[in-house]
């Protein structure tokens, strides 16, 4: 039996089909807040006449990862586990959330497996965590960490790695992989798919700098192909390409038929904005979506270096605009 947490996310939805099409036995945890529907809905894009039939193979428990009462009933009988629940917000007055979900959570995770004598783990955890370059480098698994320049979201998820590390010093089977911006259909209002909804209004300004980007299939052919393997106890940087905003939202633009974006966002511009969203969130109580922390990364880009998982795996990532091409497809139809 295979266990996988944060099921109903773009990562977990796409992972839970990929296991079912391969005949695993696969059981999903999910809050009561979830939506269930939506990851029936993911499956549709892919075999739309079997989504209703492999959406009923999965074994649904209700828990929540701080509730170990719930959680123990899910881990009966579960030999491997794909860790991929987390709380996302780089909101600093969310911090204690993000380290109850994110840090403490997986520590739960963990000692579960353990109990149980799960075989393997696998963790999601976010590039955010790997450890700054020196300028002129790129980012290897090999970076030291410091959490001086960190977000509110990297600081918990490298506290979840730390508590993955101390299951591997208790004899635990893990691997971890360190995903950049995961591109994939189905999540238009969170995390990677507000791009989409960014290009499509043709806002003729984009931000500096960029980052690593990744599709959702390449990630969870990665956490599968690495859950097969013997390779335990080590990390991966799971980005296909270093790609800047101005060329993703142009890219997307295009196949969105909208016009791309020309003029770039000036530190002033970022940090008037800055202001605003303060303002916003202190009279709505709503996310800070920009802070000093989310600028200082803008214009200090990272570049990441993927030739782990190539020399490891021998890993083939998709092409990316492919994948673009297929998502600009489906939101169009969603969002006529």
């Amino acid at each position: 039996m295979v266990l996988v947490t944060g099921g109903t996310g773009l990562v977990g939805a796409h992972l839970l089909l990929h296991l079912l099409q391969n005949n695993t036995k696969v059981r999903a945890i999910y809050r009561e807040d979830s939506n269930l529907k939506q990851v029936e809905k993911v499956f549709s894009y892919y075999v739309k006449e079997k989504a209703s039939e492999l959406f009923d193979a999965i074994d649904w428990v209700l828990a929540d990862i701080n509730n170990i009462p719930a959680l123990e009933t899910a881990f009966k009988n579960v030999d491997y586990v794909y860790h991929a629940a987390a709380l996302i917000s780089f909101d600093p007055k969310d911090y204690y959330k993000l380290k109850k979900v994110n840090a403490l959570g997986t520590a739960n995770i963990v000692n579960l497996c353990l109990s149980n004598k799960v075989k393997k783990l696998c963790y999601v955890s976010t590039i955010g965590a790997i450890g700054k370059s020196v300028e002129g480098h790129k980012a290897t698994e090999e970076n030291d960490w410091s959490g001086q320049e960190a977000n509110v979201y990297a600081l918990t998820k490298h506290r979840a790695e730390m508590e993955v590390w101390r299951g591997s010093q208790e004899g635990l089977n893990v691997v971890i992989i360190n995903p950049g911006v995961i591109i994939g259909p189905g999540f238009w209002q969170q995390g990677s798919g507000n791009l989409f909804s960014i290009a499509n209004n043709a806002k003729n300004y984009y931000p500096p700098g960029g980052t690593g980007f990744i599709t959702v299939n390449d990630v969870v052919k990665m956490m599968t192909t690495l859950m097969h393997s013997e390779i335990v106890n080590q990390r991966f940087i799971a980005v296909a390409e270093n790609i800047t905003y101005k060329e993703i939202l142009s890219i997307l633009a295009k196949a969105l038929g909208k016009k791309a974006p020309s003029k770039i966002l000036r530190v002033w511009q970022l940090n008037l904005a800055r202001f605003f969203d303060y303002l916003r969130s202190l009279m709505t109580g709503g996310k800070r979506k920009i802070t000093k922390k989310t600028i200082k990364s803008l214009m200090q880009p990272e570049v990441y270096d993927n030739q782990k998982i190539k020399d490891t795996l021998g890993f083939q990532f998709e092409d990316m605009k492919e994948t673009i091409n297929f998502c600009c497809k489906i939101f169009k139809e969603e969002n006529p």
